[in-house]
């Protein structure tokens, strides 16, 4: 039975890599509505600007536009723009030149994904207006390599998130003297061991994305002092941050073991911690698309804490409380967490139809972009997850006053030991087309 296990934790590992390194990158969702002068005007002298305008607002250090190589100097227009969704281009005079060519590139002030385009204007009249397939060998793509490291390094954030903000709702709220357990603290220090890596590490992926570069861009500090220029980096700051603050919460919790975990004061500050981690997780994500952000955006927050709760409490269940098999606390916590964890589901699915209404758009953009597939593989895994969670609540429902009874026998515990271990692994899939999710671009 053990080997069997093992087969279901590698299989889950193997779906999960597998959604990471072959799932397809999504359209973006930040377009070039319009130029002026408009895109293969017949000009007789080089411009001294050429207004761009936008589908979104836009943060002028998020976009970039060059002509030969050389980056242009931008600016927004003079006249009233409030929607802050066009910028002007100063090209310098050109001689001897038949074309301008502009190509620019736009990172998304949401979630940081990038579009680009080229932008033709012959200079003379004998000049051939260039081809459609001439624009897209000209334009810069995103780097495939960078956008998996992307979603493996937010992969890896959600795993960390979900197992700290899960861990200490579980042990606040059922089993308060876990906190003296060594593997609970061992897992809870390297959650945020690698929280706060992924949170410093992700940045850089995203900023090296949006700017269409390379893995070693990722890790120049150009690269972020760019993104820490916009609405991206500000939200990726402020996470950091939070990560740091939750290090005394975690600090707390380890000196003062059980005692602090029934104290008010701590679970006060764990709340808020794990509040901050919740929302700047979700803040630079695609809730704030469509028409109602801020449905989006509680939304979202619900979504994360149910997820955390879930995968962070079946984490200590199958690795600290199951593995320890003491009676009282198999009576007291296995019952209690079937009953979190139902909460918890519900919530997920509620949220996550309000956010799939709020993103995707239509029901046709479900089987018609990579968007679409992608949550459509993770609703497939998700109900995989539940109908094993079916049979995890059919054993407690059964089976734990024997258990109990029994004072823990192995082999009693086993068969829900086997059904936690496969959901905990299921759930590790889920996450992985969520974080795949979340650094593609819905298309509608």
């Amino acid at each position: 039975m053990r080997h069997r296990a093992v087969r279901l934790w590698t299989t889950a590992l193997a779906a999960a890599v597998t959604l990471l390194l072959f799932a397809p990158a999504a359209s973006a969702h930040t377009e070039l509505v319009s130029s002026s002068p408009k895109d293969g005007t017949r000009l007789t002298h080089t411009p001294a600007t050429v207004r761009l305008t936008f589908s979104e607002p836009v943060d002028l250090p998020g976009v970039r536009v060059t002509s030969g190589g050389n980056r242009l100097a931008l600016s927004r227009p003079d006249h009233d723009d409030r929607r802050n969704n066009g910028v002007e281009v100063s090209v310098p005079r050109m001689a001897g030149q038949d074309r301008l060519a502009l190509v620019w590139q736009v990172r998304d002030m949401e979630d940081g994904h990038p579009t680009s385009g080229t932008l033709f204007f012959p200079l003379t009249a004998k000049t051939k207006v260039a081809s459609p397939s001439d624009d897209a060998a000209a334009a810069p793509t995103p780097s495939d390599s960078v956008r998996k490291a992307w979603a493996a390094a937010r992969w890896a954030g959600y795993l960390a998130l979900a197992l700290y903000v899960g861990g200490l709702v579980f042990l606040a709220l059922l089993w308060p003297q876990g906190a003296q357990d060594r593997r609970t603290r061992r897992i809870l220090t390297l959650a945020w061991a690698g929280g706060l890596a992924a949170g410093l590490v992700t940045p850089g992926l995203q900023g090296a994305y949006g700017a269409m570069g390379t893995l070693g861009d990722a890790y120049r500090l150009t690269t972020y002092r760019d993104l820490l220029g916009t609405e991206v980096g500000i939200v990726a700051a402020c996470r950091v941050l939070m990560w740091v603050l939750a290090a005394i919460v975690l600090a707390a919790l380890l000196q003062g073991g059980e005692r602090a975990a029934r104290s008010p004061g701590w679970r006060v500050g764990a709340l808020a911690v794990t509040l901050g981690l919740l929302r700047t997780a979700g803040m630079a994500g695609h809730n704030a698309e469509g028409t109602h952000p801020g449905w989006g955006a509680v939304a979202d927050l619900v979504h994360l804490l149910g997820v955390s709760v879930w995968l962070g409490g079946l984490t200590l269940l199958l690795l600290g409380v199951l593995a320890r098999r003491r009676p009282e606390e198999l009576s007291a916590v296995v019952s209690g967490y079937s009953t979190l964890a139902g909460v918890s589901v519900a919530a997920i699915a509620v949220a996550g139809a309000v956010l799939a209404w709020q993103v995707v758009g239509s029901f046709g953009a479900l089987f018609h972009t990579g968007y679409g597939h992608l949550l459509l593989l993770k609703l497939a895994v998700l109900a995989a997850v539940l109908l094993i969670a079916q049979g995890s609540r059919s054993w407690v429902r059964t089976r734990l006053d024997i258990a109990v009874l029994l004072r823990g026998d192995r082999a009693t515990v086993r068969p829900f030991v086997y059904s936690v271990a496969a959901e905990t692994g299921l759930v590790l899939v889920v996450l992985a087309a969520t974080s795949l999710l979340v650094t593609s671009a819905p298309g509608r």
